[in-house]
């Protein structure tokens, strides 16, 4: 029983986070959790993606 309510809380969590997601990206907003408020044009150091060095 402890397992059911377990996986529930967790597949609740991750459902949330990909509502924020979905939802931030229907709105527009190009860099999602960016630091800078939402005022981020997408070309922050912040918001670029960074180089692996494989």
């Amino acid at each position: 029983m402890e397992n059911i309510i377990i996986i529930a809380i967790v597949l609740f969590i991750v459902g949330l986070a990909a509502w924020y997601v979905i939802r931030a990206k229907k709105h527009g907003r190009k860099c999602i959790g960016c630091p800078n408020g939402g005022q981020c044009s997408g070309n922050c150091s912040n918001c670029q993606p960074q180089a692996s060095d494989e």
